[in-house]
């Protein structure tokens, strides 16, 4: 008898353990459903909002247009995006995830100021003419940009400038020099000779890079 309560005690015991170790588990599948489910409608959103930002440009974009083609309400992006900036900044961030970005770091490896050019000129214009679509409804929309995205895009240019005029012999600065690079390094200014004149990436590489020659060279003069 005793051996009997004993093992019905032990029965019991397995019986509880084993029904506390499957509701823990289905406790942490369920929540693992919910938080992909989560991330899934957040990946729907984004990609909703940066297919309307490189279609029709973020001042036609609206959460109630991202709404639509997220197939979600306008509740449920402010759910997870407090406010427009949050949606642009996501949208930004996972555009980019998928471009092949400029690559300063290798440019500043080269120590010729024209070969420097060229090369940084070069890469950041293949970047222009892949990214053309999202790019120039970005710019053209610039006045309604939320003002960070605004700064870091000022900024980045000018970044880009410093880098490819690093090596210019300091006799070859001038204002005019800096002007001319920073032009250079203007999407506006591959997307005027490109796409509204017809030049080829290398041929405009080339044409800026000249422009820059000879303003160095004037300024040594």
């Amino acid at each position: 008898m005793v051996y009997i309560e004993l093992s019905s005690r032990r029965g019991i015991g397995v019986n509880t353990l084993s029904e506390q170790i499957r509701s823990t588990k289905s406790r942490r599948y369920q929540m693992n459903k919910r938080a992909e489910q989560v991330d899934t409608t957040r990946q729907r959103i984004v990609d909703a909002a940066v297919a309307l930002h490189g279609s029709v440009g973020p001042a036609r974009t609206t959460i109630a247009g991202v709404a639509e083609r997220a197939g979600v309400t306008r509740l449920t992006v402010y759910r997870h995006f407090s406010d427009d900036e949050a949606l642009f900044a996501a949208c930004s961030s996972h555009w980019l995830s998928q471009q092949q970005l400029p690559d300063p770091a290798a440019w500043s490896e080269l120590p010729d100021p024209l070969e420097r050019l060229r090369a940084g000129l070069t890469d950041l214009y293949r970047f222009y003419r892949g990214g053309e679509s999202m790019l120039a409804r970005i710019y053209a929309d610039w006045d309604v940009l939320p003002d960070r995205r605004r700064k870091e895009l000022e900024e980045r240019n000018k970044f880009f400038r410093d880098v490819l005029l690093e090596p210019f012999p300091a006799s070859g600065m001038s204002g005019q020099l800096r002007a001319v690079v920073g032009h250079a390094v203007s999407f506006w200014t591959w997307r005027s000779l490109c796409h509204d004149n017809g030049l080829s990436n290398r041929d405009a590489v080339q044409a800026m890079t000249v422009l820059a020659a000879t303003t160095a060279g004037e300024g040594q003069g």
